[in-house]
């Protein structure tokens, strides 16, 4: 089997700490393969009925310290202060939408795009639900910020967004985050949670000896 027939499948919610910690070992092995097509596909951690306010989920504060310590994720000053006001809904759709508007725009950097979007929540404290978060995004990846707002407030958005859950869904992906290794009609797990990009990369190997 050629390379031409190997892709990258990405799983991840925007409000999922474990995933923030993942970005740095997933930028570096999808950098060192850009003849592995990637797809991001948004997983809906937190919707429905879970979508509660951030005190709700009291595992909250000690995940995040465990994913400084094994990943070296820094969760920002704004974002300290949401988490311990409380109030904050999390809300897994609200975040699948924009991520969906912006990946319409430059759908080739759609992995950039996600770690942009938890950059801003995790670090800068922004609300994923609100518009002027996906402005600023767009505006500092040179993206047309009305565009990407009327996108994001486009019912098209929301389609996208429901159609992400459901290919997770039908992938049988229950966890986050979750890197798979599209190889013909087989999905195989590459990577996820604390994995180094050293780790992924033997795993590859692995699989494709």
């Amino acid at each position: 089997m050629n390379n031409k027939e190997l892709a990258l499948i990405y799983v991840w919610d925007a409000y999922c700490g474990w995933c923030y910690g993942f970005s740095k070992s997933l930028k570096a092995f999808h950098e060192n393969h850009p003849e592995l097509p990637l797809t991001v596909l948004s997983g809906g951690l937190f919707v429905g009925h879970k979508k509660l306010p951030i005190a709700s989920f009291s595992h909250i504060p000690e995940a995040n310290k465990r994913i400084s310590q094994l990943t070296g994720a820094e969760f920002g000053t704004p974002y300290q202060t949401l988490l311990e006001e409380g109030t904050f809904v999390m809300d897994s759709e609200a975040a699948a939408k924009g991520f969906s508007a912006l990946r319409f725009f430059a759908p080739e950097r759609a992995y950039l795009l996600a770690s942009s979007i938890q950059r801003a929540f995790y670090y800068e404290g922004k609300s994923l639900s609100d518009p002027a978060t996906y402005r600023e995004i767009a505006i500092a990846n040179n993206l047309d910020p009305e565009a990407v707002l009327a996108q994001f407030q486009d019912v098209a958005s929301t389609k996208d967004a429901h159609a992400d859950f459901a290919k997770v869904q039908q992938l049988g992906v229950q966890s986050y985050p979750t890197l798979l290794l599209q190889k013909g009609d087989e999905f195989i797990g590459l990577g996820g949670g604390v994995m180094t990009t050293e780790k992924i990369e033997a795993r590859l190997e692995n699989i494709l000896l």
